[in-house]
């Protein structure tokens, strides 16, 4: 069996080891264990208006990575976001934030990295930046570069390292 999600991480990175390799230990939701494809970004604090607003637009396989600063206050990505997400092609998302409503996330064919839960709702004001590079366990998330994530961690290159 082969296909776009047919790879590990340890193969990719001893193929090439210079690859950018988060050191955040993000916990896994969602069906899909291991995800890749190009990166879109959302930095924002306490509000998921923009993650929203993405997840809600056709992707043609992207990742969205959201920065929320580390912040566990409140939750950037619930089950209707995850969902909408899913409906329109993203292959998955990493959260540097809490998630809500894992339960049902963890039900859904899709991919989520996030810290962890929190049930309180973030605000939906839109506040934030989209498609800007963002920065967090030691790589630098640049919109147009690859991710790919599985049960090992997340790589980041700016070619890709795994052909279909």
């Amino acid at each position: 069996m082969s296909g776009k999600n047919d790879f590990a991480t340890a193969d990719l990175i001893d193929i090439a080891p210079d690859t950018p390799s988060c050191e955040v230990q993000f916990r896994h939701f969602g069906r899909h264990a291991r995800f890749c494809g190009r990166i879109r970004t959302v930095k924002c604090s306490r509000d998921n208006g923009l993650v929203k607003k993405l997840m809600n637009t056709h992707s043609d396989g992207e990742v969205l990575v959201v920065d929320g600063g580390g912040d566990l206050y409140s939750a950037l990505m619930g089950d209707m976001i995850a969902g909408a997400g899913a409906a329109n092609g993203w292959a998955g998302a990493v959260i540097f934030g809490p998630i809500r409503d894992n339960e049902a996330i963890n039900a859904m064919q899709f991919g989520v990295k996030a810290l962890g839960t929190n049930p309180r709702k973030s605000a939906k004001d839109g506040a934030g930046e989209v498609d800007v590079p963002v920065t967090f366990g030691g790589v630098t998330f640049t919109p147009g570069h690859y991710l790919y994530s599985d049960s090992d961690g997340i790589l980041v290159s700016e070619q890709p390292l795994h052909e279909e």
